[in-house]
């Protein structure tokens, strides 16, 4: 790569508008940037982006789609590293240059699988490819902590030493609350997947209930305890009501993944935590657990973050949607995927256009979609071509 790269003729998206204009790289980093061009003979190398955006590169939270790589159906399993390199790859071109991997821990006997030695084997994977800058994105670890399970605690502490880690959330799937409060969607979800028969549910349920009652609160407790001694940013999962987000906020939480209600939303807003919701869930207008409307929070100001969860270029998608759509303009959208994730984690290095920072950028172009049947309107289809890592072109 050249010392200095300059980037023209792009519409720059900032934090208070967008920008027609240059940005000038250097040594990795935003140099400048101004309206139109910069004087000829400033830079050594340059690209004209024809006009396209240029966005701040997307900061992914909340991944689960390094696992379906490693296992991409039932009873299969990939080499670790080059399920990395290919779930990179398709977050990359999502216009993700920093991601975090979410890794599951914490099981119960019937529910899923032991996911610890899955956990250590994607940590291990992650570490061996940053060391050998393999990676077009940087991968950071989210360990997503089940604390109903019995094992969580010590699994959590298993992976104390990974240096990756830099998330963890506190989750609890019991049936009859937070996201499965309807149990009969719950049953939707275990017999669909052919993990339980009907006859089986009922009395699965009463034994998942019974094992949460007496190891939730106490893992909840310690593993918050663990996240502060490691500076590990901790989010809680799926709160539901006031008392769950006064129980988090008690343990330092200070990101409010997924709450299942407006009222949690609110009362997360009120103790200061940053609210992730899903993208997907405003792809395809609701809630597939039935659960509130990412729209809704948005409407309320009650909408911080967006992640992808299990549709890598859902974001993206979604900041252009909800500008299309007269629902939020696109520079506000861009700090969804971008700012406001990466404040949320303490990476203040980047996330936003602006001198001084990483040139973590990405070139998006806006393509008018024709109408279609399930579409009739037509919408704007946010299309990868270009990203660039602190300077660096990797997509």
């Amino acid at each position: 790569m050249s010392p200095e790269t300059v980037l023209s003729n792009a519409r720059i998206v900032l934090s208070d508008e967008i920008l027609h204009g240059s940005v000038l790289i250097r040594d990795g980093l935003i140099a400048d940037l101004q309206p139109g061009a910069f004087q000829a003979g400033t830079a050594a190398a340059g690209e004209d982006l024809d006009g396209d955006y240029l966005m701040p590169g997307l900061v992914e939270l909340h991944t689960d789609h390094l696992e379906s790589h490693i296992q991409p159906r039932p009873g299969t399993h990939w080499d670790p590293v080059p399920a990395v390199l290919a779930h990179d790859a398709q977050v990359s071109g999502a216009g993700v240059t920093t991601v975090f991997d979410a890794v599951r821990i914490g099981s119960m006997t019937g529910r899923e699988d032991d996911g610890t030695a899955l956990a250590r084997e994607i940590a291990e994977a992650i570490g061996y490819v940053a060391a050998a800058k393999l990676t077009r994105a940087e991968h950071f670890i989210h360990v997503r902590c089940e604390v109903a399970a019995p094992s969580t605690v010590a699994e959590f502490e298993s992976l104390s030493e990974v240096a990756e880690i830099r998330l963890a959330s506190l989750m609890d799937h019991t049936p009859g609350q937070r996201q499965y409060a309807d149990v009969e969607a719950f049953r939707t979800y275990m017999v669909g997947k052919g993990k339980l028969t009907n006859e089986a549910f009922l009395p699965y349920v009463d034994e998942l209930k019974k094992v949460a009652e007496v190891h939730s609160v106490p893992n909840r407790a310690e593993i918050a305890r663990l996240a502060s001694e490691s500076g590990i940013a901790l989010a809680a999962h799926d709160d539901a009501t006031i008392e769950h987000v006064e129980e988090s906020a008690g343990f330092g939480v200070l990101i409010s993944e997924f709450p299942t209600t407006r009222v949690a939303a609110q009362a997360a807003r009120e103790r200061g935590q940053l609210i992730v919701m899903g993208a997907p869930n405003i792809m395809r207008g609701g809630s597939q657990s039935g659960n509130v409307a990412a729209t809704e929070l948005l409407e309320a100001g009650l909408l911080d973050i967006l992640s992808s969860d299990y549709v890598p270029a859902s974001p993206l998608q979604a900041v252009f949607l909800l500008d299309a759509e007269g629902a939020l303009p696109l520079r506000e959208g861009a700090k969804l995927v971008a700012a406001n994730p990466a404040r949320a984690v303490g990476l203040d290095d980047r996330g936003v256009i602006e001198a001084g920072l990483r040139a973590d950028l990405v070139r998006v172009y806006a393509h008018d979609l024709p109408a279609y049947p399930n579409r009739p309107q037509g919408h704007r289809v946010p299309v990868v071509r270009g990203v660039w890592r602190e300077g660096a072109r990797v997509s």
